[in-house]
């Protein structure tokens, strides 16, 4: 069971309150009755207020009544308005600090109430893949440049269709909200899609025509598509994506590159002719890394770019997950801080066995 320790600062945070009116009690003290210190004495609900609960705010407030009237009777600031007056400001403070530490708490329930809800359509949105489907072991990786965002414009989805696995990896233009509503609306379409399309070129029309209608108007997804059937080799098509990067069993890397670069999907209609898929070969003991830009655009401290291919070590790890977990843990030290965009990968392992939901077997 773990526990959550205070950290330095929230300590210090905490003890605040009590420091400050500590501090003044030993300067009217010290200073006598002519300096007006006693009125400081409100930095103690001043500064619960903001860091602590309205009832801890109200017992430092309480506190700092009952220091204030005695070092007041110390001084002798009855005797005249001085004492009353400081008695009034301590009062004013501590109320202010008690509304102020409701309000906060309120605002950070409805935030807590927000986050949840933005998990689980995060879950919904990017669920977690099978680890395996058909004759491929599949692991994911995703990295959003939104600080505590898990999901942001980039996508990715394996479907074991009738007609072989399918993978999508892509990038929406842009970032935020928008970015996240047609990162939705392609996974929609795909999901769909990959088990209707008998063929890889109809399901990225489809996505075509879905990201085309999408009422948010003028953005594009760069994307690629797989589709791994039983035959030796991949059908990949890409939409304006960087090429997968096939590592042979025996060692051998490359990024095989298609015929001819097509538009990104919702710029179809300006496109004079339809993509060309093009055929990998991918065999049992290869394994195939699809990924979106913000892995090989990745820069270090010196602007240069995070060099896959030389890392393409790293997945001869022998567990999928280990390996590409190993990727991103070198690529975060490549920018040795947060990324600039977001970054997925999605590695496919061919092993060899395993039967695909349409009943297709590797190899027959």
């Amino acid at each position: 069971m773990s526990v959550n320790r205070p950290t330095a600062g929230s300590v210090m945070l905490s003890c605040m309150p009590l420091a400050a009116m500590a501090v003044v009690a030993v300067a009217d003290v010290v200073a006598g009755p002519g300096v007006g210190f006693l009125p400081l004495v409100s930095l103690g609900p001043a500064f619960a207020g903001l860091v602590g609960g309205w009832r801890r705010t109200a017992l430092i407030g309480a506190m700092a009544l009952a220091l204030c009237a005695g070092l007041g009777l110390y001084d002798g600031l009855f005797e005249g308005r001085r004492g009353l007056t400081a008695l009034a400001s301590v009062a004013g403070v501590t109320a202010a600090g008690v509304a102020a530490a409701v309000m906060r708490s309120r605002r950070e329930a409805e935030l807590a109430g927000m986050r949840l809800i933005a998990e689980a359509a995060q879950r919904v949105l990017l669920r977690p893949v099978q680890r395996t489907a058909g004759p491929l072991q599949v692991a994911v990786s995703y990295t959003s440049a939104v600080a505590e965002a898990r999901i942001g414009g980039d996508l990715y989805e394996v479907v074991a269709s009738p007609h072989g696995v399918r993978v999508i990896v892509g990038d929406v233009q842009g970032k935020g909200l928008a970015a996240v509503e047609t990162a939705a609306v392609v996974l929609g379409a795909f999901r769909e899609a990959a088990h209707d399309e008998p063929s890889l070129l109809g399901l990225g029309k489809r996505l075509e025509r879905s990201v085309s209608r999408d009422p948010e108007g003028e953005k594009f997804v760069t994307a690629v598509l797989a589709e791994i059937g039983s035959g030796g080799e991949a059908a990949v098509l890409s939409f304006g994506h960087p090429a997968p990067m096939v590592v042979c069993a025996d060692g051998t890397v490359h990024f095989p590159q298609p015929p001819s670069y097509a538009l990104p999907l919702g710029l179809g209609a300006y496109a004079a002719d339809d993509p060309e898929p093009y055929r990998v070969g991918f065999v049992p003991g290869d394994q195939m890394l699809l990924y979106t830009d913000g892995v090989t655009e990745a820069r270090d401290d010196t602007g240069s770019f995070y060099p896959l291919a030389d890392r393409a070590h790293l997945l001869e790890e022998s567990d999928a997950h280990r390996a590409l977990e190993g990727v991103r843990e070198d690529l975060l030290r490549h920018t040795a801080g947060p990324l600039h965009d977001d970054a997925a990968m999605l590695l496919l392992r061919y092993h060899g066995h395993g039967r695909g939901e349409g009943g297709y077997l590797p190899g027959a």
